[in-house]
């Protein structure tokens, strides 16, 4: 059952050019109440160490729900941060779990449900390490070192593009175009009709895939016109809209 928002305070503690931006979207989705304190990333694009006040490890999204009477909840990651959210005030975005006649069987669950729990995680633990090699790599080619030290900065990043980036990039954004091609009943987004917290999960990375032009509509035109239906979701354009107001431009990758 959802949760009745009355009472209910919700912060997210927003980073810059980071993953807080789809958990800001999400509030914006489910029509939550919602107060957004936001931090910076230093010259070397390393988060505000003011984070570690909120969280320990210093990272974002963080969001913090209290409710009066309880002990307040202070809640990291993406994918645990999308599942609370959606199983308490987001029913609507988690898919049906069970086929029909199948409740509570092993094996019972439909393809939508499946497919949900499998992209929140996939998005984090498979697909974001590989982009994060890619951003490391990019440091390192880029790297203002004297002339004579940069045949070598851009040796070793070659080095990682051949043995690692390129197939891993290329095999993970096949797997999702075909993903997109084959969406329950046609779509049109991941898990079929309806949004889910699949789709929160999948647009940052997508984001980053576009700006980095690892998708382009020749390359990759299912995954380019899926990201396209999601930014015009109006949830999708206020979260924008309001970081462009706050912020002065809203950017998904750290530069």
């Amino acid at each position: 059952m959802a949760q009745e928002r009355k009472d209910v305070k919700i912060t997210l503690y927003w980073l810059e050019q980071s993953r807080a931006q789809r958990i800001l979207w999400l509030l914006e989705e489910l029509k939550l109440p919602y107060e957004l304190q936001r931090f910076k990333r230093d010259k070397g694009l390393l988060a505000d160490p003011a984070l570690q006040k909120i969280h320990p490890l210093g990272r974002s999204p963080v969001i913090s729900v209290e409710v009066p009477g309880q002990e307040k909840l202070v809640l990291a990651e993406s994918g645990l941060i999308v599942e609370y959210l959606t199983e308490h005030f987001g029913p609507s975005l988690i898919p049906r779990r069970y086929r029909e006649g199948c409740e509570g069987s092993v094996a019972g669950e439909t393809d939508a449900w499946l497919r949900n729990k499998y992209f929140i995680h996939y998005s984090e633990g498979s697909l974001m390490p590989v982009f994060l090699v890619q951003l490391i790599i990019d440091r390192i080619r880029n790297a203002p070192v004297p002339f004579f030290i940069k045949p070598l900065t851009r040796g070793i990043a070659g080095k990682v593009d051949d043995a690692y980036l390129r197939h891993n990039i290329k095999l993970h954004l096949g797997f999702l175009e075909d993903q997109v091609k084959s969406a329950p009943q046609g779509g049109p987004y991941l898990c079929g009709p309806d949004l889910t917290g699949a789709d929160i999960m999948m647009s940052y990375l997508l984001e980053i895939a576009t700006a980095s032009k690892a998708i382009t509509a020749d390359s990759h035109p299912a995954l380019v016109a899926y990201l396209d239906r999601l930014r015009q979701r109006e949830a999708y354009r206020r979260a924008n809209d309001l970081i462009v107001e706050l912020e002065g431009s809203c950017d998904f990758v750290p530069r």
